[in-house]
């Protein structure tokens, strides 16, 4: 994805370059996903993809396959495997997490240096999105925006008042003419309590936050620079080696210092407070695979089944059973019977038996094993 500067004539999508940050060990999927094979390494919806691969397939035909991803070393090899589009040069490894401030800013870095008309979409590795046809036109109204010099999110529609993610407040319309659904943003907020979630969702006025950026990369790296001086100097560092033989003793030398921040906070508040920062509302279905509970929704159990089987096992047996989910990638005989929205994960080295209603707490075991120092089966 080594780029050529693009002239200013150029049009908005063909300065269009995907970032898709692929971090995260999803531990509320636990023992599925692990440090070691997180959950946008898996196919978790049974269409035969992996999240991540997914993800790419969504944006390349957007952007003409230039697709840079940001991930840990110890994922490099899998990520390799499941992407060889993507090349070495694109190919940004963090030696340890820094949160989404960092990765997504050096990959805003990396491409500014490489041309500084880049417009730029992050995009997470682990999100399930469909129709294709609604998305992509959602993402090109959001890069038609960001060409007019905005840092673009794009707002969920919600499909009920959760207070599990972060909201958007939309404002007035843009009246752009290439982005007819472009809204100015007048605010981010917090996870909501249930009231407050109703209230915003009764408004109209609201939308979930997915964490989907669309920028200029200088605007981006602008802000970054103004309310995180320290983290935008590691990473402009970084970036001046990227591609020269020195990159690899800088990364050493800088990273590890860099301070970690979400890019809400780095940016997009900051952003949004000075009148930077627009939304476009999408319309199309959208889940981040939080739990298991959400792969149920996404896995429906076949007509002639009560239970849900995910993996290569079939040897599950339901009696008066249903609603449930049966993840496996052993052979081990399953067998439920009189117990309604059960949870079952069975792998080689660890067992998980909970229900829908409880799938959030899923992270707190994880915890407790770490906390034991049972890194093993994490």
């Amino acid at each position: 994805m080594s780029t050529t500067p693009t002239p200013h004539c150029a049009t908005a999508m063909s300065r269009f370059h995907a970032v898709i940050p692929a971090g995260g060990v999803g531990t509320r999927l636990w023992p599925l996903s692990r440090a070691s094979a997180p959950k946008f390494l898996h196919d978790l919806t049974g269409s035969g993809a992996t999240l991540i691969r997914a993800t790419y397939d969504r944006l390349a035909p957007l952007c003409d396959g230039r697709v840079a991803v940001v991930t840990g070393v110890s994922h490099a090899d899998a990520v390799r495997e499941q992407l060889p589009e993507v090349a070495d040069e694109d190919l940004v490894l963090e030696s340890e997490p820094k949160d989404s401030a960092a990765a997504i800013g050096l990959a805003a870095a990396i491409l500014w240096k490489r041309d500084p008309n880049i417009i730029m979409g992050s995009f997470a590795a682990d999100h399930v999105i469909k129709p294709l046809e609604t998305f992509q036109r959602v993402v090109t109204e959001a890069v038609e925006t960001a060409a007019t010099g905005k840092i673009v999110t794009i707002g969920i529609t919600p499909a009920f008042p959760s207070t599990g993610f972060g909201y958007i407040r939309r404002g007035r319309s843009l009246r752009l003419k290439g982005a007819p659904s472009a809204h100015h943003v007048i605010e981010f907020v917090e996870k909501p309590d249930e009231a407050t979630a109703r209230r915003y969702v009764d408004s109209g006025d609201y939308s979930w936050n997915a964490g989907m950026f669309v920028a200029p990369v200088g605007l981006m790296l602008r802000h970054l620079e103004a309310s995180e001086p320290e983290l935008h100097a590691g990473i402009m560092a970084i970036a001046e080696a990227w591609d020269t033989p020195e990159r690899a003793a800088v990364v050493e030398k800088v990273w590890p210092g860099l301070p970690k921040i979400a890019i809400d906070y780095a940016v997009a508040e900051p952003a949004a407070a000075a009148g930077d920062v627009a939304v476009i509302p999408g319309d199309f279905e959208w889940d981040d695979v939080g739990d298991f509970a959400a792969m149920a929704r996404l896995n429906h159990a076949e007509d002639n089944e009560s239970i849900t089987t995910i993996g290569d096992s079939k040897r599950v047996y339901s009696d008066k059973s249903s609603g449930g989910i049966v993840v496996s990638d052993t052979n081990r005989v399953i067998a439920l019977i009189g117990i309604d929205d059960v949870v079952v994960v069975d792998t080689h080295d660890a067992l998980l038996v909970t229900t829908k209603e409880h799938a959030q707490s899923v992270k707190a075991a994880v915890a407790h094993w770490k906390s034991q120092g049972d890194t093993d089966v994490l």
